[in-house]
């Protein structure tokens, strides 16, 4: 009796928190499942469900929402939001930087010919219109003198299939997206071209945790508490990558663990386990170069007003650096 009159009080103590990925169960989506499944987020007394998202640009909508309470979107895509609907209630904030260096990236088979980003110069481009790569294509042109390309648009399942049929020259995407659907349709790897925006001048931040407003209000310890479950998975996720997969599986039995393995392994090399996010701190951010991103994304979008990096970044969440400290002891 006294252990049925305990688990009401438990149960009361844990706070829920709804949270929304970017994109399906692949691969990096281990960021978040594994501490979940480890404990870690039971452990700091939430309660997190975890369901699969449809990009970033709808997973800030819906935290703006208030469906979600967190999520996991682009910066860029967060940044829009606020820009164009200034007066809109409940708005997200980033509270934790994940992917320092933007994954966006062109992508091109080297038959085509395309080496460098010049080579790009009235070729004829695909990608989903609500692709990152992109809506952040103008800030690459720019960085790379690229004066003309062909658009097509197509739904996300189809674009890499477009490239192999030689519908376009290149697609744009995240590189650790298109390389591996391109895999496992058959490319060998070494077939493959793969212009990333971070290596060629563009330095945008990519994926960052996002909190609603109100949440952010009415919860601040938890959302602490969430970045420091986080960052402790995050931790476990880079020792052992293939544990890491396996509880992905454990949430998509479809899931083919070598490919989002790979997927995984790339995402991390190429967006956390990074130089920047090695000055900057993991889960922390520049001041001067998210304000130069908030200029570029106000320029390449168009938005309706200026992005303001203060209004779209809280670190004040963040745990400590010794707790973020991802890098000690790993072996890369």
């Amino acid at each position: 009796m006294a252990l049925a009159a305990a688990l009401p009080v438990r149960a009361q103590q844990e706070t829920q928190v709804k949270f929304q990925l970017d994109w399906r169960f692949e691969g990096p989506a281990a960021l978040f499942v594994l501490p979940a499944d480890k404990g870690y987020f039971k452990a700091e007394k939430l309660n997190v469900a975890i369901e699969a998202g449809n990009g970033s640009a709808e997973t800030v909508s819906r935290v703006a929402s208030g469906a979600y309470d967190m999520g996991f979107a682009d910066m860029a895509a967060l940044m829009e939001f606020h820009a164009n609907s200034p007066t809109a209630p409940n708005k997200p904030v980033a509270v934790m930087m994940v992917y320092n260096n933007t994954p966006a990236a062109v992508i091109a088979l080297k038959k085509s010919g395309i080496r460098t980003p010049r080579d790009l110069e009235g070729k004829r481009l695909g990608a989903p219109v609500s692709d990152a790569g992109r809506r952040a294509w103008p800030i690459f042109a720019r960085a790379t003198k690229i004066e003309h390309v062909a658009w097509m648009s197509m739904d996300p399942p189809l674009r890499e299939a477009m490239l192999l049929r030689g519908d376009v020259d290149a697609i744009t995407g995240f590189s650790f997206t298109a390389l591996v659907n391109l895999e496992a349709q058959g490319t060998k790897t070494d077939d493959v071209v793969t212009l990333g925006y971070a290596q060629h001048g563009v330095k945008l931040y990519g994926n960052a945790v996002i909190a609603s407003e109100e949440f952010v209000k009415k919860n601040p310890e938890a959302v602490k508490a969430f970045l420091r479950a986080f960052s402790k998975g995050v931790r476990d996720v880079i020792a052992d990558p293939k544990a890491a997969v396996a509880a992905v599986k454990r949430r998509d039995g479809l899931v083919n663990e070598a490919t989002e393995l790979r997927r995984l392994q790339l995402a991390i090399d190429q967006s956390i386990f990074t130089p920047d996010a090695k000055a900057d701190g993991f889960g922390d951010v520049n001041g001067a170069r998210l304000a130069l991103m908030a200029s570029q994304v106000s320029d390449a979008f168009g938005t309706r007003e200026r992005v303001n990096p203060a209004a779209v970044w809280n670190g004040s969440f963040l745990p400590t650096a010794a707790e973020r400290n991802i890098f000690a002891g790993a072996k890369r």
